[in-house]
């Protein structure tokens, strides 16, 4: 994560502001408070399947339905890092949790598997006057489809939960997807 030191006092309110915001969502699951905490016409975008709000009511519905109570019981956002703005905060994390029932937000409309699941995510907060004005929240939903047997990795260019397994490790395999390097190094070997 960023040195929270080496921030501007006007930075650091707005990272104080998005923290209050994140644990209004995950910790303390208040709709009210994360609303609070965002602009008037805030937007949420999860873009991998095109989920959220784009209005206060919009993200009121998306949080209280869909959202904020639809947290699997083991969820768990690891975080990787986090890059700071003058109106914009970056973080990078990994996401893990076992899909024991349905998930709006990340797999709508998929019946529960039990799999296990590890993907990084990306999320881009713009903040005005310390409110929240938007996340776009990004992941590989080939690699979440992966994991959970929808999609055939070996068929496709996918890694499932290696890529997730490699931000807070780095030591690959890497290239193995790259027809003249899959011949070379398989799966599971180093270069």
């Amino acid at each position: 994560m960023s040195d929270e030191t080496s921030l501007t006092p006007r930075q650091q309110r707005m990272v104080a502001a998005y923290e209050r915001h994140t644990a209004s969502e995950f910790e303390t699951q208040n709709v009210d408070t994360a609303l609070e905490s965002m602009v008037a016409r805030p937007h949420v975008t999860m873009l991998p399947v095109m989920i959220g709000g784009t209005s206060r009511d919009e993200v009121r519905h998306f949080y209280e339905k869909h959202f904020i109570f639809s947290m699997p019981a083991d969820v768990e956002f690891v975080p990787i890092s986090r890059t700071v703005g003058s109106d914009s905060i970056v973080e990078e994390s990994v996401l893990r949790f076992t899909h024991a029932e349905e998930i709006d937000w990340i797999l709508p409309g998929i019946a529960p598997t039990g799999r296990r699941v590890e993907v990084a995510v990306c999320t881009v907060v713009r903040m005005e006057d310390e409110k929240v004005a938007h996340e776009h929240i990004y992941w590989d939903q080939a690699s979440v489809l992966a994991q959970l047997g929808l999609l055939d990795a070996e068929a496709l260019p996918v890694v499932g939960a290696d890529a997730a397994r490699q931000l807070p490790t780095p030591t690959g395999p890497l290239n193995h997807l790259i027809a003249g390097v899959r011949k070379c190094c398989p799966r599971g070997e180093s270069q």
